[in-house]
């Protein structure tokens, strides 16, 4: 087999502020590189990072297998834009008809691919995506609100994104052609993977707890994402303050026609100031959620209005600009 006809694996790595756990992750790649029969391009995309991240992909020089290409590329955007960004930069930059997405953090092991390769390439499937069979070393809380979100996302949206599954994936070309044909502003990964459908089968793993270094999804990031998804991939919040709504004036419409049917045939006067406060509260407050819920879609809306790019590229190495 000629070099040219060798299989091409494009590798995407988004990283940020990453720098302390990057020395075992380049250890681990080196290490599959040698596992891997097939010319392996690796593509950090660096979020802004304000650590030593960018420089240590720089000087990152990644192991040679003979017979095969190797070598490493980077993008460097001008502020941390965001993972959704960095997804997306990556698949932009990649050229090969394989390709996988890894996070920095070795949360992903790099090894499933070995694992991945063959079920990608024995059989007529599209893409192989990684699922947490577990997640041991997650804080409770954390670990139902994850199951939260996947059981209402199964619930509320015609889009299938199943619990556990990560951005962790190797994809052929047209799966990767079909994403960067999305053009929206406002992404939702998971989501836009499935959205698109193609052949694909899972490969559980066991969850792996990061080790070192600090995770940069706190409680605010997280609780965003889960609205971010909610919002690109379900109608069902509007739906539910559209039925709500009308809920609400048709019982308020009942009890003004009870109370006035109560005044005029049995005198009897409204009493309670406090019960009717309580209740116009409670309305008020409900108004006020159902206006949040629309001026969250409108506000994607008017974001997506704006063209402004998902991204801006601060830096990158001259064979990637190329």
């Amino acid at each position: 087999m000629t070099t040219s006809e060798k299989q091409h694996l494009d590798l995407i790595i988004p990283c940020y502020n990453e720098a302390e756990g990057l020395p075992e992750l380049f250890a681990r790649l080196d290490a599959l590189r040698t596992a891997l029969d097939l010319h392996l391009e690796l593509y950090f995309i660096d979020d802004g990072s304000t650590d030593e991240t960018l420089e240590l992909v720089k000087s990152y020089q990644p192991q040679a297998k003979s017979g095969f290409e190797t070598s490493a590329h980077y993008l460097s955007f001008s502020r941390n834009f965001g993972k959704e960004a960095a997804l997306l930069a990556g698949l932009r930059a990649s050229r090969s008809e394989l390709v996988a997405l890894i996070d920095a953090d070795l949360q992903d092991p790099p090894e499933l691919l070995i694992e991945m390769l063959p079920m990608l390439e024995t059989s007529d499937l599209d893409t192989v995506i990684a699922v947490r069979s577990d997640r041991k070393g997650e804080a409770w809380f954390v670990s139902l609100a994850s199951r939260l979100f996947y059981a209402l996302m199964k619930k509320l949206s015609k889009t299938e994104i199943i619990s556990g599954v990560r951005d962790y994936r190797l994809m052929k070309r047209p799966v990767v052609d079909a994403i960067l044909s999305l053009a929206e502003y406002n992404r939702f990964s998971k989501g836009l993977f499935s959205w698109v459908g193609f052949k694909k089968a899972y490969l559980p793993y066991d969850n792996q707890v990061r080790k070192s270094g600090k995770s940069k999804w706190n409680l605010t990031s997280k609780i965003k994402y889960a609205i971010d998804g909610f919002v690109n991939f379900s109608e069902a919040p509007l739906e539910i303050a559209t039925f709500s709504g009308l809920s609400l004036v048709s019982i308020t419409i009942l009890a003004i026609i009870f109370l006035v049917v109560r005044q005029l045939f049995w005198h009897h006067s409204v009493n309670g100031w406090t019960s009717m406060i309580v209740i116009m509260l409670f309305c008020f407050g409900f108004v006020l959620l159902m206006l949040g819920i629309i001026g969250k879609y409108i506000s994607n809306i008017f974001l997506e209005t704006k063209r402004r790019p998902v991204y801006i590229i601060r830096e990158e190495d001259e064979k990637n600009a190329k």
